[in-house]
């Protein structure tokens, strides 16, 4: 099973905080990936996210974290200390964060959701298998059937980092050379060489 590279994916969503008044708990909940959305990350590339593609991941236990804006110094939770829950529905990948108000960089996190600073959230993967598409218009289409799910972040830039563009730019860029090699063979065959 090769993997890609790295890569984030990012939306705006509609975050939300709770605080549980029984025992002072406070939450982050909400999608942190919508299924079957079409993203542009650049001029004629689109990535989109299956219904399917983290089940192998939340199905093997991984210890996924939340973090503040991809920072690692910044957990505000994960599946192995049992603070972050993600599960799957029809629409995307629900996800509900129980925030520890005595870290500051936690509790600095929770307001900015709460204040609607901070709307947007992101996750890390790795993406496994993927489908891709050359449409009519010569636009490419990606979409994430498998991935290991490394991480969800709340995130005040839901946009594609240059780094990611990069990473797909050298995918095209691979796909028109193999392209570009097949006519270059056919055209042999046809003129007999």
């Amino acid at each position: 099973m090769k993997r890609l590279n790295k890569r984030h994916m990012h939306f705006t969503t509609e975050l939300k905080t709770r605080a549980a008044e029984e025992n002072g708990d406070a939450y982050i909940e909400g999608y942190f990936v919508v299924f079957n959305q079409e993203t542009e990350l650049w001029a004629g590339a689109y990535e989109e996210i299956a219904p399917e593609s983290f089940n192998r991941s939340l199905n093997e236990k991984v210890d996924v974290i939340a973090l503040d804006n991809h920072d690692t110094r910044v957990v505000l939770g994960s599946i192995g200390s049992e603070t972050l829950e993600l599960k799957v529905d029809k629409y995307g990948l629900y996800g509900r964060v129980k925030v520890d108000l005595e870290d500051p960089f936690a509790k600095s996190a929770y307001r900015k959701v709460q204040t609607g600073k901070v709307r947007g959230c992101s996750f890390g993967f790795y993406p496994v298998t993927e489908e891709v598409t050359e449409r009519e218009d010569g636009s490419l289409k990606w979409i994430v059937k498998d991935a290991d799910l490394l991480e969800v972040s709340i995130t005040a830039f839901p946009a594609y980092p240059q780094t990611e563009i990069a990473a797909r730019q050298k995918d095209v860029q691979k796909m028109k050379k193999q392209k570009l090699e097949q006519r270059k063979k056919q055209l042999l065959e046809r003129i007999g060489k």
